[in-house]
């Protein structure tokens, strides 16, 4: 007996019945799937982007500015887009013990309006549509948090700079012996804490970046525990600055920018463990921006290590890609090539990068792609309220009213519509504001306005008889002083029978030179 086989009907013919794919249709499949894909996760990347741009504002370039290296640099007088926000450094304990912030305890704040005209400059800047970032801290001098001894004090000196120079953004550079003191480290973080609840109860914000050293394995150990200090203490930490510069390792055939992007990923990795353990888990994304770094452009201190333009094309290159949210450079005042009487520029100058840079400015090369101000991370208008024009009132105004009949000796400083101009050189009859003047030509230099409440400073006065009048009969010689029209010269030579007037047109061959304010207050100062 044979066993029965069940019978199964055949399917009735489908669409594709006898069909095969071919190649191009599996091809095309596979690409169709993984655009879809692809552009999941591109819509996702513009998600996690667009909240860490929620948290950390939009990306900025701000090169650091050395307020008291001599001669003052002009950062209120950018040349480029990419001058026009500047981080002022250094803001430090006039001495070491001493609770007073001043600028690289050279300068206490009003001392900076005077000598350095600060204020001034700061405003004239904004005006232009720029803005400034206060850096406290550097390699020199003494943190206030080293040199107050109690939180209020120090809350107080940080409020009294932060305030005066309105600004919404503050940058802690901490180095050296001032990052291997976890007690003042400590003390730092909670008046930083404190000042940004103070603002945000008034409605205001106050964005805190802190700028730490690192190496290309990522910070050190007191770098760390200065994080963790300002995150355990309730700071909200805009984000880390880095400072890619001095590694003083060997780092093989690696360019400078290859070692930055090493400590980048070094530091990313590190920030990401502390945050989770101050019980706050973030997305890598956010952590980008979360970073930034500082470049030493050019020469840096440590022999053999030099920052390229090259350098600077990669590190902006790799810092677009990371949506990284700050870039900087130390720093604006050496940005421009050596001059040909500067032989060794393998030695650092505060003046000079130590590189050609033919044409082009480090600026210019890292600022791409950072377009936006500082104030954009801490939500604050950008755009200054206009200045009211006033007539000059001498009585709220730091110095004398310019006019036409008086002679200016070079270094003094005059009113003039609501403006402070500074005399280039010995001048009389020239308006200050002249609208049709060369300014490498004309004999004033434009400082700043006029702030709110200023009063008149001292003028330097010569004592009545400190020098003979000019006596046209009588011989001098070099260096002999004499008084004409109310002003002081100076022999340049054996003379007889010249007028110090001539000086006013042929300077050059005139034996008589004016003298100037600078001049004039050492005389008051130790007597002529």
């Amino acid at each position: 007996m044979n066993p029965r086989v069940a019978y199964t009907a055949p399917p009735a013919p489908g669409p594709y019945d006898g069909k095969r794919l071919s190649p191009w249709r599996v091809a095309l499949g596979v690409i169709i799937l993984v655009a879809i894909v692809a552009g999941s996760l591109f819509g996702y990347r513009l998600l996690v982007v667009d909240q860490v741009r929620a948290v950390t504002g939009a990306a900025w370039f701000a090169p650091y500015v050395d307020v008291t290296t001599t001669p003052f640099f002009a950062f209120e007088k950018p040349e480029n887009d990419a001058d026009r926000n500047v981080v002022l450094s250094f803001v430090v304990a006039a001495e070491a013990d001493s609770c007073t912030p001043s600028w690289g305890g050279y300068y206490d704040l009003d001392e900076a309006a005077r000598d350095v005209d600060l204020d001034r400059r700061i405003t004239r800047l904004r005006e232009s549509g720029g803005d400034v970032v206060l850096s406290f801290g550097g390699a020199a001098g003494t943190e206030l948090a080293n040199a107050c001894s109690d939180e209020e004090g120090l809350r107080q000196a940080y409020r009294s700079v932060i305030d005066r120079y309105d600004v919404s953004t503050i940058d802690l550079d901490i180095e050296g012996a001032n990052l291997e003191d976890p007690v003042s480290g400590l003390r730092r973080a909670v008046a930083i804490a404190d000042l940004q609840d103070e603002r945000r109860a008034a409605g205001d914000d106050l964005a805190v970046w802190l700028t730490l050293p690192v190496a290309p394995d990522g910070l050190t150990a007191a770098a760390r525990t200065a994080v963790a200090q300002m995150l355990e203490s309730g700071v909200d930490l805009t984000g880390v600055n880095v400072m890619t510069m001095d590694y003083g390792v060997d780092r093989g055939t690696q360019t400078m920018a290859e070692t930055a992007i090493d400590a980048l990923r070094a530091t990313h990795a590190q920030l990401g463990a502390l945050y989770e353990d101050a019980g706050t888990t973030l997305t890598a994304p956010t952590l980008w921006g979360k970073l930034a770094a500082t470049p030493m452009i050019g020469q840096n201190d440590v022999a053999g290590e030099v920052f390229t333009l090259d350098d600077a094309t990669a590190l902006n290159a790799f810092a677009q890609q990371q949506r990284m949210s700050r870039l900087s450079m130390w720093s604006l005042n050496r940005d421009r090539t050596c001059g040909t009487n500067y032989a060794d520029t393998s030695v650092v100058s505060n003046d000079c990068s130590g590189v050609d840079q033919q044409d082009t400015t480090f600026a210019e090369t890292l600022q791409p792609g950072f377009e936006a101000t500082p104030d954009a991370s801490a939500g604050r208008r950008t755009t200054p309220e206009p200045v009211p024009t006033v007539t000059d009132d001498p009585a709220a105004s730091p110095y004398p009213i310019w006019t036409e009949t008086n002679t200016y000796l070079s270094g003094a400083k005059v009113v003039w519509r609501q403006n402070v101009y500074e005399a280039k050189w010995w001048t009389r009859g020239d308006d200050p504001d002249n609208p049709l003047a060369d300014a490498d030509s004309w004999p004033w230099r434009l400082i700043g306005p006029v702030l709110p409440g200023e009063t008149p400073y001292p003028q330097p006065t010569l004592p009545a008889g400190t020098y003979p009048d000019w006596d046209p009969a009588a011989t001098y010689t070099e260096g002999q002083r004499v008084m004409f029209q109310q002003v002081p010269y100076e022999a340049k030579y054996w003379t007889r029978g010249d007028s110090p007037a001539a000086q006013a047109t042929d300077a050059d061959g005139s034996p008589w030179q004016p003298l100037t304010i600078a001049q004039l207050e050492q005389i008051i100062q130790s007597g002529p």
